[in-house]
């Protein structure tokens, strides 16, 4: 199991990760895309989806219509983890 990561890592790590905000405790990224209709929304996250399966380290995500909110944490550590980091980098070339 890694060790989660310090804020500065974090902050780090998210310098090439602009569309990702820290959350004020240092232990979770988040997300939120607008895309042009549901079924966009929901092709996206299927995308997404198949990918994390495959990392074994999946998403807390919500949907609404045209919009999904993402938030990532790696639980077993409790705080940011390179899981995180590279489940996001995911996320931006699917949503690219």
């Amino acid at each position: 199991m890694a060790d989660p990561m310090t804020i500065e890592d974090a902050r780090q790590a998210l310098s090439e990760l602009p569309q990702w905000t820290l959350e004020d405790s240092g232990t979770a990224i988040v997300r939120d895309l607008k895309f042009a209709n549901f079924s966009a929304a929901f092709g996206f996250m299927t995308r997404v989806a198949l990918a994390a399966e495959k990392m074994n380290h999946h998403p807390e995500w919500s949907n609404v219509y045209n919009r999904v909110s993402i938030r990532l944490t790696t639980h077993d550590t409790g705080g940011l983890t390179e899981k995180d980091i590279a489940l996001a980098r995911v996320v931006d070339k699917v949503a690219s």
